[in-house]
């Protein structure tokens, strides 16, 4: 992934406010610190900050045609880039670089916008079309979110827009700003979004409810496919390993497919070896090009995530690498922690913490890209208050509305967390296809009870929470399971829980000592929108405001709540829900 900024359609002299630009694209440069790239056309400076990892030696941006008509700048990784290039229709395309964004420019040639629903991938990107008057922009944001996309103007030249990865590349230019929505494409032949990712699942509130059995080999498989496809990388790699069941499933598959790519890189080497002098053929490239896997953890110490992922590294055979920080350095790094996130959403800042701190080391490593496990919960109702559900009908609704809001929690916390320090995660379990297969099966399939009212399959495994997930896994192809029944089969914990218990009390205590009890209660009269509801809400408020004091700004955040509807705590916390049967008092004393 990369940053990516964009002033479109600007009248006056361009020329004059390229350095203007430069310096709004700076403010992003921690997502693409490798290098830096401007573009000006007649009215359209498009600047990128680049982060290498497929295509190192060519794929500077932003991209240009060979006549100069077409201009790109992309965010993101089209993992079916070698295919898109076969499949076009003029095989003497030429490409100028090795890029898997560059197919963008010759896919719009032949399918103009259509060529978003045929992007396989994480994806932000504006292309600029200066073959006609005025010049045509397209922009667009993957089907979920993955990446994060920023659009606005200013009321004194409402026809000037701006684009950009963060917030605040363009929070000072306008007085009108929007995240952009996730499965979009704006035209501006149109001058309005259209939505282009449209799956059988999406309209569950007209009623669309999925009756399709389980087929638990099926999801198995295309989740598999979605961890391979994203290994596609030229720099070392990682996962990141919590422990829990998401992760840890994620770093299975990762590792299986991993130790197949490494075998086959040998058995290539050995074999062009036999056939030369002793050196390297034509693009061949040592065995470290595809380096062991590595795993990375972090929590306090005694936490029940290191406790878990230690299991679970130790069973893969993974290297392993654990971190522990302080509920202080934890909260000594929350305001840095708001300025990347971008949103007040308190279960956001909760888990972005750790992330962002343990993305920091997993960087110093070497380490560009990891794969991480967002979107489980979504997918199969694994947050614990799903449990409350009434029926299989409010069941999938509400996993449709989870999955639609992705991108303003988890996606953005796994993109933001990690892209302060210039590493790029990746999220196997949004793929288009997984998506397709698993968000079709029929809810009551995915509903769960608890307690005394739980119950068990023909093999004694409990119907807890993502017991389709978990039962899909709870196997051993070649004669290893992918996982130890203690991580497969674990509860669900929040990562901002599984960190330590003690981090989310420390919060809840600062702000408690932060804000008093006089200010508290004027809340409602300097925050009209969103009223913070808690300290810990407010004090969060207070520090996004001191990096994004205008309104525009704070419209673009959305606060992630349970469902109030089913009675349950508004409090996002795992602990929070009644179900939650982890040893919270001796996690504590841990």
């Amino acid at each position: 992934m990369c940053g990516i900024f964009c002033c479109y359609n600007r009248q006056g002299d361009l020329a004059s406010y390229r350095p203007r630009a430069i310096a709004c694209s700076k403010k992003q440069r921690h997502r693409g610190p490798d290098w830096s790239g401007c573009h000006m056309t007649k009215d359209t400076v498009l600047v990128h900050e680049r982060l290498a990892i497929v295509g190192v030696d060519t794929g500077a941006q932003p991209l240009v045609n060979d006549d100069g008509t077409l201009v790109l700048a992309v965010n993101g990784e089209i993992y079916n880039h070698v295919a898109l290039r076969k499949g076009l229709k003029n095989k003497d395309a030429v490409f100028k670089t090795h890029s898997d964004c560059e197919v963008i420019m010759h896919l719009y040639k032949e399918h103009d916008t259509g060529l978003c629903s045929m992007l396989d991938g994480m994806f932000s990107f504006v292309l600029v079309d200066d073959s006609v008057s005025p010049a045509r922009l397209i922009a667009a944001r993957d089907p979920i979110g993955i990446t994060t996309l920023y659009m606005g103007y200013h009321s004194s030249s409402p026809d000037t827009l701006y684009f950009s990865s963060e917030l605040k590349a363009i929070h000072e230019e306008c007085d009108t700003l929007l995240s952009f929505p996730p499965g979009h494409f704006y035209d501006s032949n149109k001058k309005g979004l259209t939505r282009y990712f449209q799956p059988t699942w999406w309209d569950s509130d007209k009623g669309v409810v999925p009756h399709n059995p389980v087929d638990l080999k099926l999801v198995r498989e295309t989740l598999e496919a979605a961890v391979k496809k994203r290994l596609m990388s030229e720099v070392p790699y990682g996962v990141l390993l919590s422990g829990g069941l998401d992760s840890s499933l994620i770093a299975s598959i990762a590792a299986r497919e991993t130790d197949k790519l490494a075998a086959e890189q040998e058995k290539l080497r050995k074999e062009r070896r036999s056939h030369t002098d002793g050196g390297w053929v034509g693009d061949e490239q040592p065995l470290a090009s595809w380096p062991q896997l590595h795993s990375f953890a972090i929590g306090l110490p005694g936490a029940p995530d290191l406790i878990a992922a230690r299991k679970a590294a130790d069973f893969l055979g993974t290297v392993h690498h654990e971190y522990h920080f302080t509920v202080q350095e934890g909260l000594d790094a929350i305001p840095e922690v708001i300025y990347h996130l971008e949103t007040y959403d308190v279960t956001t800042v909760r888990a972005s913490t750790p992330m962002y701190l343990l993305s920091r080391k997993i960087k110093a490593m070497g380490v560009k890209m990891v794969l991480s496990g967002e979107g489980s919960d979504e997918i199969f109702g694994g947050y614990l208050y799903f449990h409350a559900a009434p029926n299989a009908k409010d069941f999938h609704e509400e996993l449709v509305k989870r999955v639609k809001n992705l991108h303003t929690a988890d996606c953005l916390r796994a993109n933001k967390s990690t892209m302060a320090w210039g590493l790029e995660a990746r999220v196997p379990f949004l793929d288009k296809q997984f998506l397709e297969v698993s968000m079709n099966i029929d809810a009551k399939y995915k509903m769960f009870s608890k307690g005394s009212q739980q119950e068990t399959d023909e093999d004694g495994r409990p119907k807890m929470e993502k017991y389709i997930l978990r039962k899909a896994f709870d196997c051993s192809p070649d004669g290893k399971a992918y996982l130890p029944d203690s991580i497969l089969w674990r509860q669900k914990e929040q990562f901002s829980d599984g960190v330590g218990y003690s981090w989310i009390d420390g919060m809840k205590d600062h702000a408690a000592a932060a804000i008093s009890d006089e200010k508290f209660a004027e809340r409602a009269t300097r925050w009209s929108l969103d009223t913070p509801d808690t300290k810990e809400a407010y004090w969060i408020r207070e520090l996004f405001e001191h990096h994004f004091p205008t309104e525009a700004a704070a419209k673009t955040a959305v606060r992630w709540i349970p469902k109030q509807e089913w009675g349950v705590s508004s409090d996002p916390s795992g602990r929070a829900v009644s179900i939650h049967t982890a040893a919270y008092e001796e996690g504590k004393k841990a």
